[in-house]
């Protein structure tokens, strides 16, 4: 669906590839121009020309989303070149698929990228709102903020701790006519899933972890951000959308 966001500036971070490629590509194809930010150089500018071939505008500004004087800089360079921040897809995260997360680097580092890092993007997209009296911020969160695993002690606590700071900046700004939501992926198929995908059988087994019994696509997910950053959905703040095929319906 186009939403008609022509004039508009949304900002995707984590947007190499996966939700975060998609996410801007749908903002382009709607008419926004964006800005594409991540640590992956390569798949940022790659998501750049795609936006362009498909008669979009985007620039790419490289983010490291736990560095907050990064995050500082990644605005700023939205207001510069475009002159406001309409929308933003607080998106980049880390998976650690087969790592230890108890040992002390993988934890922190979790809690670096997944958790304050949302915490800095949204402080400085919600700064860069606040004089325009309107924005929407979409932080991206997973059914594994909203039950849990046994294998990843970091991956659930940070993911659990994004919808908290999405319900926090609702509150804190529902008046400011900003309004923060987050999206509740389930399995999607990512870059981040490949390497548990690549195996014929394992796919097999996740897709039957699912009641549709398939993975989501990156562009469903995108689908439920756009309409998160609409004005079909003005009344709508505080809320984790979960999007999985019925995972947590179980």
């Amino acid at each position: 669906m186009n939403y008609g966001f022509d004039g508009k500036v949304a900002l995707v971070t984590g947007a190499s590839g996966g939700i975060g490629r998609a996410t801007a590509l749908a903002f382009a194809a709607s008419g926004a121009r964006v800005v594409v930010s991540d640590v992956n150089d390569d798949g940022g500018e790659e998501t750049l020309a795609m936006i362009a071939d498909a008669g979009g505008t985007a620039i790419y500004q490289r983010c490291n989303v736990a560095d907050p004087a990064e995050v500082k800089t990644l605005v700023a360079r939205a207001m510069s070149e475009f002159g406001q921040l309409d929308f933003a897809h607080n998106n980049a995260g880390i998976n650690n698929l087969g790592a230890d997360e108890y040992e002390d680097a993988v934890w922190d580092r979790s809690i670096a990228i997944n958790l304050s890092g949302v915490m800095y993007c949204m402080r400085e997209e919600a700064a860069a709102m606040l004089p325009q009296g309107k924005g929407a911020i979409v932080n991206t969160s997973s059914i594994n903020g909203l039950t849990g695993n046994g294998a990843q002690p970091g991956y659930v606590a940070t993911k659990h701790g994004v919808i908290g700071l999405t319900r926090h900046g609702a509150l804190r700004w529902a008046t400011a006519g900003i309004r923060v939501n987050a999206v509740c992926p389930g399995v999607i198929e990512t870059p981040m899933t490949a390497p548990l995908t690549a195996d014929p059988e394992m796919k097999a087994v996740i897709d039957k972890m699912t009641p549709m019994g398939r993975m989501g696509r990156a562009e469903e997910i995108a689908a439920a951000v756009l309409w998160l950053c609409s004005d079909q959905a003005s009344f709508v703040t505080g809320h984790p959308l979960v999007i999985d095929g019925g995972a947590t319906a179980v």
